[in-house]
């Protein structure tokens, strides 16, 4: 199994469409959170990952957005959940607020979290990243056994490490990149077979990941900030990766 791996989308439809045009022929995506926030698109965005039936978690954006969480936004934040807020209808809102806060998916092969194992709103740096991390996480899917990648984000920067116990990875973000680098950011896992859809691979088996960018239009993404009467920042830092 090929599987597309994404996070922090932030409501940037641009950027979200340019990778999912860049993303080598895959047999499932995944999403570790964040999918609205920021950016003017959070209906266009949520609407493209329900169509494509992607396993999602509950990012701190997605949770505000859907139900308040307490979480400590700065002002470009607050203004994103609130615009965000006010374009998702009853249902979209909904369908946010009743997603997990980790999954396991894949033959219990993959866990996907937003910020951390322990604490969904921990930011975890690849710096950080460790075997233990992957350690104590099996009992949810019933199996027992540990997963052999864990996928999270929130600090969109991408990055992976990979142990004898198995992966840890964070595709990096989608829509707003904060690792110096402006392109879009998303990786791709194999499983077993990458080309059998069925083929999960073997428990214990280290899986491969691939990290990829991809350019998208910037500029549009600017101008629709400023349109939508988003702080201006939101958009012009894009420019910059930060």
């Amino acid at each position: 199994m090929r599987l597309g791996v994404l996070s922090d989308i932030h409501g940037n439809l641009p950027a979200l469409e340019s990778v999912l045009s860049d993303m080598p022929d895959v047999h499932a995506v995944a999403c570790a959170g964040d999918i609205v926030g920021y950016n003017p698109w959070p209906a266009e965005c949520l609407n493209r990952v329900r169509e494509l039936e992607v396993p999602t978690v509950l990012g701190n954006h997605d949770r505000e957005v859907a139900r308040g969480g307490g979480f400590g936004f700065n002002s470009m934040a607050t203004a994103g959940v609130k615009y965000a807020r006010e374009v998702l209808d009853d249902d979209d809102r909904e369908w946010l607020g009743a997603l997990p806060t980790h999954r396991t998916e894949f033959d219990g092969r993959v866990q996907i979290v937003h910020g951390h194992p322990d604490d969904p709103d921990r930011y975890t740096y690849p710096d950080e990243f460790s075997a233990q991390m992957l350690e104590g996480n099996g009992a949810e899917d019933g199996t027992g056994r540990d997963p052999d990648v864990l996928v999270l984000g929130h600090t969109h920067v991408q990055g992976h490490r990979v142990f004898e116990e198995g992966v840890v990875m964070n595709p990096g973000s989608v829509g707003q990149p904060r690792d110096g680098d402006p392109r879009a950011a998303y990786a791709v896992l194999e499983l077993g077979d990458p080309e059998d859809p069925t083929d999960t691979g073997t428990p214990g088996e280290v899986p491969t990941v691939a990290e990829h960018r991809v350019e998208y239009d910037v500029e549009t993404v600017v101008d629709a900030v400023e349109e939508a009467g988003l702080p201006k920042r939101i958009g012009t830092r894009l420019r910059e990766g930060r």
